[in-house]
């Protein structure tokens, strides 16, 4: 790939104890090949240097309006980038780039980008959750923007809770998402979205379950394509070992009844709910509050199971607001269309995915193949591919029906 070709990205830097963490996404981004241009606020060379960031560029960071004028920087630097990413994107960023101000280099950048422009925020939970801020991140996102909602955890001292900078690869991982649209509206901005992911385990014992083989990496990549389409989303994770996408809130669960009940409360203010995740059918009748002991010379007793609740089919049927879709999906080994056909009627949903579970398709992989059936007799074939393309073609049929 050559300099011409390959994507020109601002990596925007503001004033926050995180800017250290953006020497990570830009190494991220320079590894992959593109043309990264380093635009920090004075207040982010408090914490990162500007040699630092052209050591890691390649290139002279942008900090002086005032230098090399006949370029005109403040103009130039916004017209010409593929995707402008702020991160971390302070409080006072994120108020500037709002109202419109353009005192420094970065936020003359932000009004001149006819780009994708991503604000990855962090800020302690107190600032990130007062009303002047959510209302400047309402705007931007109104406006286009994609506003990666913070992560959760430990910030500057003692203090955890919601606000700290997305992990560096989530991050990059999103700014994918968002390159690989171009200059597609996010057309899920503004929404809410609900999406499952991974395999319910049911507790036979204290150190024994049922489960199954799901990796959650589908509904990862549903909910990482939606955050990059400016969607809030709420990912329900079952029992998965992977890191936490940027920009999207995590809520754990463990058993059917557990994501029963997250997957309702969280529904109630969705405009989407994806049920990605694969849900036991039957649970254990009898919880052993001991470890089972074997005995020899004496068979165990068998495993008496019940039915658990088909929470896809109470979603569908009880929808918690007028026009919200539900989307299911339906791993088959045979008969593929006609069971998922069947399904579909059975389940009320709007839309089903069905993919055939074998060789490099559906549980562990990083690829899958599925046809989409829509409640109104579609039927969307996606061809093998990476599984971040089966969730463009499922946002793309939510979004055609939410419109």
């Amino acid at each position: 790939m050559t300099e011409t070709q390959s994507p020109r990205v601002v990596l925007g830097v503001s004033g926050g104890i995180a800017a250290y963490k953006a020497c990570e996404l830009l190494r991220r981004f320079t590894e992959s090949g593109h043309q990264v241009t380093v635009v920090p606020t004075a207040a982010a060379l408090h914490f990162v240097g500007e040699a630092t960031w052209a050591a890691l560029s390649g290139r002279p960071a942008a900090v002086e309006t005032w230098e090399r004028v006949h370029e005109v920087p403040h103009v130039r630097i916004g017209q010409q980038a593929d995707l402008v990413v702020v991160a971390p994107a302070t409080a006072d960023l994120m108020a500037k780039a709002a109202h419109g101000l353009a005192d420094d280099l970065l936020t003359n950048t932000l009004l001149t980008a006819r780009c994708p422009v991503v604000f990855a925020p962090a800020m302690h939970t107190e600032m990130w959750e007062h009303p002047a801020t959510q209302e400047n991140v309402a705007t931007l996102r109104r406006r286009g923007a994609v506003v990666l909602e913070p992560a959760v955890g430990r910030l500057t001292g003692k203090d955890t809770g919601k606000g700290r900078l997305p992990d560096p690869d989530a991050i990059f991982a999103a700014c994918r998402r968002v390159l690989a649209r171009g200059a597609a509206a996010p057309d899920l901005a503004g929404r809410h979205v609900v999406v499952s992911a991974g395999g319910t385990r049911e507790a036979l014992d204290p150190v024994r379950f049922l489960g199954n083989r799901s990796s959650g990496k589908q509904g990862y990549a549903l909910a990482v394509t939606a955050a990059a389409r400016g969607a809030r989303v709420t990912l329900l994770a079952a029992n998965t070992e992977l890191p936490d996408p940027a920009g999207v809130d995590v809520v754990r669960v463990t058993s059917a009844l557990s994501l029963r009940e997250a997957a309702h409360l969280a529904a109630k203010d969705a405009d989407a709910v994806v049920m990605a995740a694969a849900v036991a059918d039957f649970r254990p009748a009898l919880y052993a509050t001991a470890k089972i002991k074997k005995v020899d010379g004496v068979e165990p007793a068998p495993v008496e199971l019940v039915r658990n609740p088909d929470i896809l089919a109470e979603l569908s049927a009880g929808r918690a607001r007028p026009g919200q879709l539900v989307v299911g999906f339906a791993a088959e080994t045979d008969h593929v269309l006609a069971n998922g056909r069947a399904k579909l009627a059975r389940k009320g949903c709007d839309l089903l995915v069905v993919n055939e579970v074998g060789e490099a398709k559906g549980f562990g992989t990083d690829t899958n193949a599925a046809v989409v059936l829509g409640a109104d007799g579609s039927e969307t074939v996606v061809p093998h591919g990476p599984k971040e393309d089966l969730a463009e073609v499922v946002w793309d049929l939510v979004s055609a029906r939410l419109a």
